[in-house]
């Protein structure tokens, strides 16, 4: 996931065309009018089987807690500090008695290094997750423990809430080394707010204490949550992208080992995460908690081939992304780990007979999984590195392994100096495919329907592996619908495409916005969802080719004050000036009496100091201070910077309208490691330019940037260091047409993202067709948010009698309508 996520953590309500290019509607009235025009007898792409899936990470508690169906939280008490700050190997837990967690020979296995030692006539209590465990009236759920009482004890295992008794206790006599106990309670209540305790007459040591509802995803034991396994199901995805993500490629590329010293900052490893589930590893997730790898590759690959999806795996490059940017210089262990992804392959492949293919047959599955796609790397910042070591990769898969088709990728964002490399590097490499990532505003994904237009058509296919518009509000669920018809219409380069992320348990965030959301008794499908199912089951095996007309677009010129802000970085400020473009001076200060003229809408602590603003705070995000009038054009700013401290450089803002929409220059951006001009509206960034370059600490910059109209230059100490300009319209009507080969269907798809409703004259070029068409429509206000307890977001199904080979239909205000159009 791209750096471009980690500052985001908004609510976005304004309306979803309030930004300064804007078309306007086509009349003044509540209608705007358009046409539609097929034409049948041109070749559109074909869209392949594959074309949409699923991307899962475990981010917000996704695995534990969520889709892994387990209800007792830290149940083998690995919990540490390097997992979260806050963390204790009995976080979640409370003893009654005597009771600690020991690490030390008589531990269950080598690999599960903590247990707990219980004394006698004592008891541990477990909470689960957000308010408690959650039980069902009537419904079963199977408890297991591995205890280990050299003289015996009798465990008592009750569920509990504050209310009393959620089912009859259970008692268990335990003897004798380690061995795993088991008992099944039915719920006589249900509660969200259920506690596990287990309870020892005698002294006793309990590891991988369990609690799993009966009733998982296709009843399997020790599964998959069901509601929210059926959520995913319901999308009918094509592939499942696992299991990261920032997992992937971040922390330690060493193994879980004594002669790694048992190192919890690791890379996701495939290794650790089969076989039973109490002799896999554990390891900090790079999200800030513990990941237990219950939910591991099996898992993965079984849940792929439960909902009919081609599993997509993806595996550590040794170069470190997410902001560490790293790269592992050791030919031994980059062998390994090449090895290590060959043998998946024959995990997911290979014959019985074979080494690993035994292993995925010892765990319940003698049949292959068809393994045909593997991802190598996610969003490395180091674009030379990382292909010289993808390269590699490559070179063994397909030397063993030709029918594999072997994933790269672009870095972290749509554009700028990392992505440029990367993909010069992935057309010379000639690449099967490349993964892309970026998280856009919903303005972004308006205006850039026609980014894969222009892609080399003989180069790399695209995978475009994540990507969302920074919320879960209508409008950008209605901005991604209108990308998607881009995709589609481009689908012969296009060849994959996932939403991300998928999964967000309501308690445990960490990022939005998310597909699904949850918490310990409910899930809710969010208007991304609604969105992407409605694409997803209705795809087409080609395109049609057709045309649109647009919406007319009124441009004015970039307005708005000016700003100074950093992120965890300390910096002073001076001289800044402000010049219109007749030499008038607009603002003037070198901060030599007080700050009187400058508001302070960010974080951080601001104060003059010998004669400069200084932001003083090195820990402080978005620290924005702003000065001028939000009318301002057409203007010089002048500032002199200077970093005292901190991660990062300058961030130097223009074109302020209000804390959510302004253009800011990034200097130092990205832990110091590129600088770009990054765009917010209505409080989402998209990144409008970038390269690389760093500021040194103590070094004074001036820094200059010149607006004219929507035009930008910016100057760094005299140097043009970039220009651009921001003149793309965010067209909100869009259309695709594909043909259902099985049902011989025409599937007309029309976004309209606008307040005013489309008449619209649709031209299907002489097809013959029936006279009905079956119609899916998602409408509500661009603000409306999907919840727990609402879904304004949900599809309509209707039936339209008007169908001709010429014949109009007007689109709702703010709606994504398909209309199924069965032909002769």
């Amino acid at each position: 996931m791209s750096r471009t996520r980690w500052r985001l953590g908004l609510t976005v309500t304004a309306c979803l065309v309030a930004a300064a290019v804007v078309p306007a509607p086509a009349h003044a009235e509540a209608v705007s009018d358009y046409e539609i025009t097929l034409d049948p007898t041109a070749t559109g792409a074909t869209i392949d089987d594959t074309m949409y899936g699923v991307f899962f990470e475990d981010i917000n508690r996704a695995a534990d807690g969520g889709l892994y169906a387990e209800l007792v939280q830290n149940r083998s008490f690995e919990y540490s500090t390097a997992d979260n700050g806050s963390y204790t190997p009995l976080t979640s837990w409370a003893v009654d008695g005597t009771g600690q967690v020991v690490d030390d020979d008589g531990r269950l296995n080598e690999r599960n290094r903590n247990y707990l030692s219980l004394g006698a006539a004592s008891a541990v209590t477990n909470v689960g997750y957000n308010t408690g465990i959650r039980v069902d009236k009537g419904k079963k759920y199977d408890f297991s423990v591995w205890a280990r009482a050299t003289s015996g004890t009798t465990l008592t295992v009750s569920l509990k809430d504050a209310a009393g008794e959620l089912a009859s206790a259970r008692q268990v006599a335990a003897k004798g080394a380690w061995k795993k106990y088991t008992a099944t309670f039915t719920a006589t209540r249900t509660s969200n707010r259920g506690r596990l305790t287990v309870a020892a007459t005698e002294a006793a040591a309990l590891d991988m204490v369990s609690l799993f509802p009966r009733d998982t995803y296709k009843n399997q034991p020790g599964g998959l949550r069901k509601d929210l396994a059926e959520k995913i199901e319901a999308l009918d995805p094509a592939f499942v992208r696992f299991p990261g993500g920032c997992l992937v490629n971040t922390g330690s590329m060493q193994d879980y080992s004594e002669a790694s010293g048992w190192q919890r900052k690791r890379s996701y490893q495939w290794k650790d995460t089969i076989g039973p589930v109490e002799q896999r590893a554990t390891n900090a997730n790079f999200w800030g908690y513990n990941q237990s790898y219950g939910l591991g590759y099996y898992e993965y690959f079984r849940f792929s081939e439960d909902i009919g999806a081609m599993p997509l795996p993806v595996v550590p490059a040794l170069v470190t992304g997410c902001g560490q940017n790293r790269a592992t210089d050791d030919e031994a262990l980059l062998q390994r780990h090449i090895q290590d992804t060959l043998d998946l392959i024959e995990f997911a492949n290979g014959p019985v007979t074979s080494t690993w293919g035994r292993k995925r047959a010892e765990m319940g599955h003698p049949r292959p999984f068809h393994l045909t796609h593997i991802g190598v790397g996610n969003e490395e910042n180091l674009p030379v590195e990382f292909f010289a070591r993808f390269q590699k990769f490559r070179a063994a898969i397909e030397a063993k392994y030709p029918d594999i088709t072997v994933v790269s990728n672009s870095g972290p964002d749509d554009t700028g100096t990392t992505f440029d490399t990367a993909w010069k590097l992935n057309r010379e490499g000639k690449v099967d495919m490349v993964d892309e990532h970026y998280y856009n505003s919903p303005q972004w994904f308006l205006q850039n329907n026609d980014r894969y237009d222009s892609y080399d058509r003989q180069g790399p296919k695209v995978f475009l592996g994540e990507y969302a518009s920074q919320g879960n509000a209508w409008h950008n669920a209605l901005a991604e619908a209108a990308y998607m018809t881009g995709l589609e219409r481009n689908a012969d380069i296009v060849k994959l495409a996932s939403y991300a992320p998928l999964l967000a348990n309501e308690d445990y965030v960490q990022w939005r916005p998310d597909m699904i959301w949850f918490n310990n008794h409910a899930s809710w499908a969010s208007a991304n969802y609604e969105v992407q199912r409605l694409f997803m089951t209705n795809v087409g095996d080609r395109v049609v080719p057709s045309t649109a007309t647009t919406t007319p677009d009124v441009s004015s010129p970039i307005s708005g004050a000016v700003g100074l802000s950093t992120w965890a970085t300390s910096a002073a400020y001076d001289d800044v000036k402000v010049t219109a473009a007749d030499g008038t001076t607009l603002l003037s200060d070198d901060f030599s009496g007080d700050a009187s003229r400058w508001q302070h809408t960010g974080g951080g602590s601001w104060s003059i100091q010998d004669g400069a603003y200084v932001q003083t705070d090195a820990a402080a995000e978005n620290t924005m201070v702003t000065a001028g009038d939000p009318a301002w054009q057409d203007y010089d700013l002048h500032v002199k910077a200077t970093k005292k401290s901190g991660k990062e450089g300058f961030l130097v803002a223009f074109g302020v309208k209000d804390t959510g929409n302004y253009y800011w220059w990034n200097l130092g951006g990205w832990n110091n490691t590129q600088s770009a001009v990054e765009k917010a509206v209505d409080g989402g960034k998209t990144t409008v330019v970038s390269k690389a370059g760093s500021i040194e600490t103590g070094r004074a910059y001036d820094l200059d940037i010149k607006v004219r109209g929507r035009q930008v230059s910016l100057y760094l100490d005299g140097q043009l260091w970039s220009s651009f300009t921001d003149n793309k319209p965010a067209e909100p009507f869009r259309q695709v047409v594909t043909e259902d080969d099985r049902t011989g269907d025409l599937i007309v798809k029309v976004v309209n993202a606008q307040s005013s409703a489309a008449r619209t004259a649709i031209d299907l070029g002489g097809a013959k067709v029936a006279s009905r068409a079956r119609v899916t429509t998602l409408a509500a206000a661009p603000e409306d948010v999907n919840t727990e307890t609402d879904t304004p977001v949900s599809p309509a199904r209707s039936t339209f009698s008007g169908v001709a080979d010429k014949f109009t239909y007007t689109f709702p205000a703010n709606s994504v309508t398909f209309l199924r159009i069965k032909q002769r």
